[in-house]
């Protein structure tokens, strides 16, 4: 298994710690309650650092950009940043991950951990354009420091006016008194807050200087298990588990992030299914009978007929009830529509409802 720069830092701080994407990871600390509402209505940090960055530079990589990305990169300008989808040959998802500007000939790509040896081949395989490429994944650290507090609690440690700082843009500068750190104004919790980037030989001391900038805000270490809880009371999509290789972006809702304004691998067939319509749908739902919804489990309609599969539930701390997403045939997804899923041979009543599941 592999480990993060700070990975004996969170043994000590009593982490519970799981494999996760090839990684031993910190799933929680205190309890995942306690840190999804700690992130909601204060301050919380995740060490994110098994996530995989890439550096494409050179007078073509807007281009290579262009061809693997379904998302139009042209709309993008000197520190912005854009979420998109890798699509594959067959109208299915290599990867959905985010492409920051840095400028002309430069581009970093943030990928999720357990495809980050599956978007290089990919990504270095259509890099026809003679694009330099470098993968700096296992130098690199990221801390998504999460939630309504995050600006206050962080802002004496830079320059970078982080209150101004506009959702899907970044800056570069000096952080906790290390140079050329890169924060973000991004994050998968829909708290609000910021990732910040540092070199793994600056990642402890970045650390602590957050939690010492931020203890009178109450901040504290929040692991994965809150953070899936957190991304899906917004309806955010989990690679592996919402959307994979087999699942179209128009499918998972994700047209918004599919752009026929150029041309991209498999953008013919996506248009076709944009133009024809998509037979399944992914949709969210609440439970109205008791019963967490659990990956795998199958949806069914009234008289027991399958219908689709759930993809990803849990019990939502904020809402105290089930919610879940799932793909449905088509004719199921409308807002309203009672479904059931079948938990141990049960059918539970549940209702089609758009996320977020929390306005």
């Amino acid at each position: 298994m592999k480990t993060t720069a700070l990975t004996d830092l969170h043994i000590a701080l009593g982490a519970k710690m799981v494999p996760f994407a090839g990684y031993n990871m910190p799933v929680q600390y205190t309890g995942i309650n306690d840190e999804h509402d700690t992130v909601r209505k204060g301050v919380g940090v995740f060490d994110v650092s098994h996530m995989g960055e890439f550096i494409l530079k050179g007078e073509k990589a807007v281009e290579l950009v262009q061809k693997i990305s379904s998302n139009d990169a042209s709309k993008l300008y000197d520190g912005k940043i854009q979420y998109a989808c890798i699509p594959n040959e067959t109208g299915g998802i290599i990867d959905d991950f985010l492409v920051y500007k840095i400028d002309t000939n430069t581009y970093f790509l943030v990928v999720n951990a357990s495809n980050i040896q599956k978007d290089w081949d990919w990504i270095s395989k259509h890099n026809t354009y003679g694009v330099e490429m470098k993968n700096i994944s296992d130098n690199t650290s990221l801390f998504a420091v999460q939630g309504p507090k995050a600006a206050e609690a962080l802002q004496s440690l830079t320059d970078i006016n982080l209150g101004e700082m506009e959702y899907y843009t970044f800056k570069k500068g000096v952080f906790a008194g290390v140079d050329n750190v890169l924060v973000s104004a991004t994050g998968y919790t829909g708290a609000g807050g910021f990732e910040i980037y540092v070199e793994n030989k600056d990642a402890k001391k970045v650390w602590e200087a957050i939690f010492e900038s931020g203890a009178p805000f109450g901040i504290k270490p929040i692991g994965l298990g809150a953070r899936d809880t957190l991304r899906l009371e917004m309806g955010f999509c989990l690679y592996g588990n919402d959307i994979d290789d087999t699942t179209s972006p128009l499918e998972a809702g994700l047209g918004w992030v599919t752009k026929f304004t150029k041309d991209f691998v498999n953008a013919d067939a996506l248009k076709r299914q944009k133009e024809e319509g998509v037979t399944r749908k992914l949709v969210g739902f609440e439970m109205v009978e008791r019963g967490i919804p659990r990956h795998g489990y199958e949806i069914v309609d009234a008289n027991d007929l399958v219908i689709g599969r759930v993809t990803s539930g849990t019990q939502s701390p904020t809402l105290q009830k089930s919610i879940g997403l799932g793909y449905v045939k088509k004719e199921y997804s409308k807002e309203g529509t009672d479904i059931f899923i079948k938990i141990r041979d049960k059918k539970v009543k549940a209702t089609i409802n758009k996320p977020p599941f929390i306005k």
